[in-house]
């Protein structure tokens, strides 16, 4: 053995859209030593350019530029609109050298579009990352392995609420709204906490519901679902985005024949009810001043470990974003 070490080098991360969600990104990036922005994209110069300013790295406003400008860019991470995710992943696979493309929920608005999005990463030979944060959730990751493990005995029901505001100057001269860019509350709000139901209990077998669009927009601002899993689970799932002032809860709540849990807060981030048969109350409650939880940090420590096993995998991209059309009535 030479005793030579080896160590995974730095990982260059180009940020392509800089709106509401690239902060997170960057504070989550910020907290992993092996990953770094090293360049800035977005169609709206003013806006590339002073974010860039704040990082002290270069900027571009046409993604096709990234592999001239900055060929050492491992990671492209998609943040626009989430009607343009599947194009702009796509185009981003097809016109640089970029091998990973890390995208935002949702992937897609509809199956269809995911089904191509993957073909078109493919036949550009490159590795799309699906940001599934909310999977990496301390307390999250713990409930699911509880359930794969059979502990809680069979899973009778579950209650999800997502009770968030979104005002009306959210969607005032925005793409948020728009049935071509956003998708819903589904969609582009509770996506999440969908994909969370989805990481639990499997394929979605049954639903009925109700939406409804009260406040005039394109898309449905509010729904109500019943759900029968694979498995026999059944359960419901609250979504809206029209609570008054600020966001009110979110909440899951798991009924089992062991046990009763009921998590809260911002981001399910607090074990509000703990009942379980021969396991005690876990010190996982953790503290955040945001709604996206901290899931993005270990998504960025992922990346930096060459960790790509621990995305999620094609068949439960394409099974969750079926689950959306599903629920969406």
């Amino acid at each position: 053995m030479s005793g030579k070490v080896y160590r995974k080098r730095t990982k260059k991360v180009a940020l392509v859209g800089v709106g509401r969600i690239s902060n997170r990104h960057i504070e989550a990036i910020a907290s992993e030593p092996g990953v770094e922005v090293t360049l800035v994209c977005d169609t709206y110069e003013d806006l590339a350019r002073k974010k860039a300013g704040e990082l002290g790295v270069p900027y571009i406003t046409d993604y096709r530029q990234i592999s001239k400008v900055a060929p050492e860019v491992d990671i492209a991470a998609v943040l626009t609109p989430s009607g343009n995710h599947p194009t702009h992943a796509a185009e981003i696979a097809e016109t640089t050298d970029v091998p990973y493309i890390l995208l935002e929920k949702p992937i897609s608005l509809t199956l269809r579009e995911a089904y191509d999005l993957f073909n078109r990463i493919d036949r550009a030979g490159k590795v799309l990352l699906p940001v599934f944060q909310n999977r990496y959730n301390l307390l999250v990751s713990y409930i699911k392995q509880l359930i794969d493990s059979g502990v809680l005995g069979t899973i009778y029901q579950f209650n999800c609420n997502v009770f968030w505001n979104r005002n009306n100057g959210y969607f005032r001269n925005s793409w948020h709204g728009t049935r071509e860019l956003d998708g819903g509350v589904l969609y582009t709000q509770a996506s999440h906490y969908v994909d969370m139901l989805h990481f639990f209990f499997g394929e979605l077998v049954e639903s009925k519901g109700l939406c409804s669009s009260l406040r005039g927009m394109d898309v449905h601002d509010t729904v109500s679902a019943v759900c029968r899993f694979a498995g026999g689970t059944v359960g419901s799932l609250n979504a809206t985005v029209s609570v008054f002032r600020e966001n009110y809860l979110t909440e899951f709540t798991l009924i089992a024949e062991k046990g009763t849990i009921r998590l809260s807060g911002t981001n399910l981030n607090t074990i509000a009810n703990w009942d379980v048969a021969g396991i005690e109350k876990p010190d996982l409650d953790f503290s955040i001043n945001h709604q996206y939880g901290l899931g993005h940090n270990t998504l960025y420590s992922y990346i930096a470990g060459e960790k790509w096993a621990k995305f999620p995998t094609r068949q439960e991209i394409i099974s969750g974003i079926r689950m959306m059309e599903q629920l969406s009535y």
